[in-house]
């Protein structure tokens, strides 16, 4: 779903450009270490905001408040590509396509009737591509920076399995709306100070009946300030520890804080509540044999391989699992007899997916082509509702990564935002 709404914003961003380029003197408003912010680009960014509020019927606060926080994501994503750069990350168009067909299939369109919106839209496909890649790069390096700030314990995970083993199958979702009132890095005493005083204010102001989405873009230093805080539904067990333990008990349009932390002063407000159904989760076993095609190994030649293999495997002349051994070109699965362990079929690729779910229970089937090379593939089983210990503790250490990696992904852009050479430079007429 978040990927989906990347998608939508970025459409709206790139629609812009065509409206608003004819009438922007373009200039270097911030310098960002080795790179610039130009005033376009905080332009586009303020209008895609107004756009997308007047369309959800949201209150913003004055064009310069929007003006600072639009600066403010611009630093953070200009920083993030310069990280980027320099440590190689690259999105491989093959990698990008099947991004954009999983955006379409969302949709429910196909590629091509995909590319009919975007241009509807005042989008080139090449231009949108190029966006998409970007979101990408952005979610690699924050991946690659804050995965390894994240370190969970065995008595963690058995501590979250027991919680959600007593809780049963009825959970709570929560919609939260989120402002932070931060300090530096380093605060002082005064620093902390004048954070709870403002923090006091805004509550006070909350409570008064103000609206709670203006407020937010324009006083919150939170990650989504621009969607007025809007944290959108997360499970108790994947939001923050310091807020899961604030908002128990708690009720819709509840107020809650203000909350310290080490980033600042947080203001929750409980926009809605519901329950979890029981989602009942078929899933299969399946194993495979994948053969990479090569300088020295054709396309062609590589299809009739596993043909081959297929035909061995069904006159019993071969063993599928000592053919998979020897010749799988998949590290993960090669030396297990080519088998992929139960999952749920969205975890794989469109086209072998798809190939999977016309076989039979023990049927081989013919070769498939996906982005990785040839296959032959094999259903072992299927199952639903046949949730394991291993699948609680797959679960649960999920929940805790991501409550985990959210939070620290907050401290390292604010880190890597205070260590960088930032010059906001005067606009014009200033």
């Amino acid at each position: 779903m978040k990927l989906f709404v990347v998608a939508l914003l970025i459409s709206s961003f790139l629609s812009l450009r065509t409206e608003a380029a004819p009438e922007l003197l373009d200039s270097v408003s911030v310098i960002v270490d080795q790179g610039v912010v130009l005033e376009s680009q905080i332009a586009e960014l303020v209008t895609v905001v107004k756009r997308n509020a007047a369309e959800n019927n949201q209150t913003l606060p004055a064009d310069r408040v929007l003006r600072t926080q639009a600066i403010e994501k611009l630093i953070l994503d200009n920083l993030q590509m310069q990280m980027a750069e320099r440590m190689g990350i690259q999105i491989s168009d093959p990698q990008l396509e099947q991004t954009i067909a999983n955006i379409a299939n969302g949709e429910k369109m196909s590629i091509a009737q995909f590319r009919e919106k975007i241009a509807q839209e005042g989008v080139t496909y090449d231009t949108y591509r190029e966006e998409v890649r970007k979101e990408l790069i952005l979610g690699e390096v924050r991946r690659a920076n804050v995965r390894r700030r994240v370190y969970i314990t065995q008595q963690e995970i058995d501590n979250l399995v027991k919680l959600i083993d007593e809780q049963g199958d009825q959970q709570a979702e929560y919609n939260l709306g989120h402002i932070l009132i931060e300090f530096p890095v380093d605060p002082t005493d005064a620093d902390i100070e004048q954070s709870k005083i403002r923090a006091d204010k805004v509550l006070e102001l909350l409570n008064k009946g103000s609206d709670f989405s203006k407020i937010a873009t324009a006083s919150s230093g939170g990650a989504r300030a621009l969607e007025g805080g809007d944290l959108g539904w997360m499970n108790i067990n994947s939001m923050p520890t310091l807020f899961a333990e604030a908002i128990q008990d708690k009720s819709k349009d509840d107020l809650i804080g203000p909350i310290r932390s080490g980033a600042g002063f947080h203001i929750l407000k409980i926009k809605d509540l519901r329950g979890i159904e029981k989602v009942e989760v078929e899933e299969i076993n399946a194993r495979h044999i994948l053969i990479a095609p090569s300088i020295i190994l054709s396309d062609e030649k590589a299809k009739k391989m596993l043909s081959e293999f297929r035909e061995q495997v069904l006159a019993g002349e071969a063993d599928f699992a000592e053919l998979a051994k020897e010749h799988s070109a998949d590290p993960g699965s090669a030396l297990k007899g080519g088998e992929l362990g139960w999952s749920e079929p969205s975890k794989y690729v469109v086209d072998f997916r798809n190939a999977l779910e016309n076989l039979e229970i023990d049927e081989i089937s013919q070769p498939v082509k996906t982005q990785y090379g040839w296959h032959i593939m094999q259903l072992l089983g299927k199952r639903v509702g046949d949730i394991t210990e291993q699948r609680k503790q797959d679960k649960a250490y999920q929940l805790l990564f991501q409550r985990k990696f959210a939070e620290e992904s907050d401290i390292w852009l604010r880190e890597i935002r205070a260590s960088a050479y930032i010059e906001v430079l005067p606009q014009q007429g200033e």
